[in-house]
Order: structure tokens, then C-alpha cells, then sequence
């Protein structure tokens, strides 16, 4: 009789282990091909005719081997992903955080930078002699905008109550005093050197600290403000457009700023404890100011009799003018905002060192724009000055990080 070709199961049972090898090999090709190599495999009757347990096993051995190795470099490659995906989304944050720091600066220094230059235009180059109404109409236009602000909800404010009143009036004359006094000075002397003579407000507020608070300040900060008297004094000196009584009310101004940086201290803690919230932010700050200052502002329009200076001048039936006088009121309130929003988005150290910095370029504006005229030795002096700033904001920087 004729032999019987053996059967596929058969073939299966009887493999060597070169044979077996082999079937190894094909049923990874299976893995690597995907289901439609595993159907296909299936269709010939591979897998389904491996009649031997022992040759199962070994397929399905491999199968799994396979499997799960692919299921490894799969694992492996989403956790690659991941890790990407981590590392963009820290980054887009980083970016992010350095937009709004850069930007939040930004505002700042345009901010303050524009404030100072329309005041020097709307009195110096518009001639309008009265600063206080100047003062009283830029508040006016805060305590409106906080107000509709609050009111919608955007911001939140303290309720003024008598007691809040009574206990912020005394900071809050000083703050009058401070920005009147600032207004007459910008009127006769040039911004740099109002830039340069407000760096006094810096000495005197040290002294003060150290005899107020007993806080005492290193080498550093003293070398600083030394080399700011020396810059202010040689600045005056040879200053062309010298005026007596500009520098009279800058002078004033810088001991009422400092005034009011020291009374702010004192009497913030007790103001605190007689809000509701027991807090008093920025935004409530500006209100309660701008709002006290308004009666007490209307009042001295009338004991410098700006009454009669208004009511002959041409200059409040221009269009333009009222358009200049209203911008600097949005940009004293912008101030307040932008000034929150930078230190929010860095921190009081560079905030201060920022502020330092910014009045270079404002120096520089206010002597290009309103042409004033200078000497090699006063652009010297103001100079040295605007470095002075510089060095007294970084050893200030240090002297706070050595106390930690």
C-alpha cells in the first residue's frame, strides 16, 4: 500500500528544534505583520492545526513574547510622549510668565514716563498756572473709574466709614501736599532735574527710618545716597534754566514724599484693623486718597485763588486741552494699576530696580521734548545721578536679601 503524506498535525509533532526555530520565527512575523498576518496565518490552518499541546505552547509562547514587547514599546513611546508633552506645556509657561512680566513692565514704565511728561505739557507748554485744579481734576477721574469698576465687580474696594476716614486723613493731607507741591516744581524746573532732586526724598526717608524704626542700613546704601546729594547739589549748580522757586517747592515736595512713605507705615496697620475685610488693598488705597483729597483740593483752589485765574483763561474752551488733561488723569490711575500688575508678576526687587532705571530714558525724553537747554557738566551731573538711583536700588536689593 502507499505510504500516507503526513498530516500538518503530524509535521507539528514531529519538528526538531531547527524546525521549531523556524515556527518561532514565522509566528513572530505573525506579531510584527499585525492581525491582518495573524489572519492570515490562521487561514492556512497554522495555529488552528497545531494539533500537540507542546507545539501550541511554544506558539502561543511566542506569540505573547511578542505582544507583550510590542506592548513595551508602545508603553515606552507614550511615556516619551508624555514626557514631551510635559516639557512643552512647562515651557508655553515659562514663556507665558516672561510675556507678562515683560509686559506688565512695560505698562509700567510707559505709564509713569507718560504721567510725568503730559504734567510738564499741560503746565509748561500749555502755561496753565493752576496746578491744584490740574491735581483735583486727575482724581476726580480715578475715583470715578475705581468706583464704576467696583461697582461692576471687577475689582474689589473697601467701604470709606467715618472710622477709615478719620484714621487715613492725616496720610491723606500729606498726599495732597505731596502731589501739589509736585505740580508747581514740574512747572518751573526741567524733568530731568525734577528726576534727579526727587533722589533727596530717598536720603530723607532713611534718616527717618533710623530714627522712627531704629532700622539702620549698611556702608552700601549709605555711599548711595551720598553720591545722590553730590548729584542733585552739582546738577543745581550748573543747571541753565535754575529757578529759585521750582527748586523751593522741590525741595518741599521731597520731605512731604518722605513724609508720606513713613506716616503710610504707621498708619497702615491701625487702618487695617477698622476695614471690614481687614485688609486695604491697592485699589481701595487710590480710592480712599482721591476721594478725601477732592474737598480738600477744591478748597485750596480757593486759598490760591486759581478761582479767578480760571475764569479769564482761554485754555478750558480748547477741545485739545480738555482731551491732555483728561489722558493724564487715565495715566495717574493707570500708574496705580500697572504698578500692581508688575509687582504681582516679579516681586518688590525688581520692581524698585525697574523704577530706577526708568527714570533714564525719562530725563533723556523730557530734555529732547521740551528742548531744554543743557551743559556738558549738567548732563554729567544728571547722569550721575540717574546711576546713583541704580546703585541705591541694588544695594538695597542686597541689603534685604542679607537680612533674610
Amino acid at each position: 500500500m502507499g505510504s500516507r503524506p503526513p498530516s500538518l498535525g503530524d509535521s507539528l509533532d514531529s519538528l526538531d528544534p531547527v524546525s521549531e526555530r523556524n515556527l518561532i520565527e514565522d509566528a513572530s512575523k505573525v506579531t510584527r505583520n499585525g492581525e491582518r498576518g495573524l489572519k492570515f496565518h490562521e487561514s492556512n490552518g497554522i495555529v488552528e492545526q497545531t494539533s500537540s499541546p507542546k507545539r501550541r505552547d511554544v506558539v502561543n509562547r511566542s506569540l505573547f513574547a511578542m505582544k507583550s514587547f510590542e506592548k513595551d514599546e508602545i508603553d515606552l513611546e507614550g511615556g516619551k510622549l508624555a514626557k514631551e508633552r510635559d516639557k512643552t506645556i512647562r515651557s508655553s509657561r515659562i514663556v507665558k510668565i516672561h510675556n507678562q512680566a515683560l509686559l506688565s513692565g512695560l505698562a509700567y514704565c510707559i505709564s509713569s514716563c507718560s504721567m510725568i511728561l503730559i504734567n510738564k505739557f499741560v503746565l509748561s507748554s500749555y502755561d496753565f498756572n493752576a496746578g491744584i485744579t490740574l491735581m483735583v481734576y486727575q482724581n476726580f477721574i480715578s475715583v470715578c473709574i475705581v468706583s464704576i469698576l467696583s461697582f461692576l465687580g471687577v475689582i474689589s474696594t473697601e467701604p470709606l466709614t467715618w472710622r477709615l476716614i478719620k484714621v487715613w486723613l492725616p496720610v491723606n493731607v500729606i498726599f495732597v501736599g505731596m502731589l501739589i507741591t509736585s505740580m508747581f516744581s514740574l512747572k518751573y524746573i526741567n524733568v530731568a532735574m525734577v528726576t534727579v532732586l526727587k533722589n533727596v526724598t530717598n536720603v530723607i526717608t532713611a534718616l527717618g527710618e533710623m530714627y522712627l524704626f531704629s532700622k539702620h542700613h549698611d556702608s552700601r546704601v549709605w555711599a548711595a545716597l551720598f553720591l545722590m546729594i553730590i548729584s542733585a547739589i552739582s546738577g543745581g549748580i550748573t543747571d541753565l534754566s535754575f529757578h529759585a522757586v521750582g527748586y523751593a517747592w522741590q525741595i518741599i515736595n521731597c520731605f512731604l514724599t518722605a513724609s508720606y512713605s513713613l506716616t503710610l507705615r504707621r498708619v497702615m496697620d491701625t487702618a487695617k484693623q477698622v476695614t471690614k475685610s481687614g485688609n486695604l488693598n491697592e485699589f481701595s488705597m487710590v480710592l480712599l486718597n482721591n476721594t478725601l483729597s477732592l474737598p480738600l483740593g477744591v478748597l485750596l483752589i480757593f486759598v490760591f485763588n486759581e478761582v479767578d485765574y480760571l475764569s479769564k483763561t482761554p485754555l478750558l474752551r480748547l477741545p485739545s486741552f480738555w482731551l491732555v488733561m483728561t489722558l493724564s488723569g487715565f495715566l495717574g490711575l493707570a500708574i496705580s494699576f500697572t504698578s500692581m500688575w508688575f509687582l504681582h508678576q516679579t516681586g518688590a526687587t525688581t520692581y524698585s530696580l525697574v523704577g530706577s532705571l526708568n527714570k533714564i530714558p525719562l530725563s533723556v525724553a523730557g530734555i529732547l521734548l521740551f528742548k531744554v537747554p543743557t551743559s556738558l557738566e549738567n548732563s554729567a551731573s544728571i547722569f550721575f545721578g540717574l546711576l546713583a538711583g541704580v546703585f541705591f536700588a541694588r544695594a538695597k536689593m542686597r541689603e534685604r536679601s542679607e537680612s533674610r
